[in-house]
């Protein structure tokens, strides 16, 4: 597999911050399923995502967690949802699974990913 060379200013471009997880809910209306989140991003607000999630995770085990996402994108619509964050995930080999991204120690939510 080639992958694509970008330059450092264009990853520059692309503002992934912590975020913490203080609301999570089921998200009947989603295509696939899913769940909607209330991410607190510190100075930056509360944001929302509408996240894939269900398979690995419930909704008491995201409260409270730190996880990685892409703040700078434009809104998205889903359902009856708009999602204004994409939270980070790794896909586990079967293509359905996803794992989140977070720091690996506690940090204050807002900070950039560098």
């Amino acid at each position: 597999m080639v992958m694509k060379t970008i330059t450092i200013d264009q990853f520059m471009d692309v503002d992934i911050r912590v975020g913490r997880v203080i609301r999570a809910e089921e998200f009947p209306r989603a295509r696939k399923p899913a769940y909607k989140l209330w991410i607190d991003f510190g100075e930056f607000g509360v944001k929302k995502s509408s996240a894939q999630i269900t398979d690995i995770y419930n909704l008491d085990e995201l409260k409270d967690r730190l996880v990685m996402a892409v703040v700078n994108l434009p809104p998205r619509q889903v359902a009856d949802f708009m999602s204004e964050v994409l939270v980070l995930g790794i896909p586990l080999e079967d293509g359905r699974d996803v794992v989140l991204v977070g720091p690996e120690r506690e940090v204050r939510p807002g900070l950039r990913l560098l």
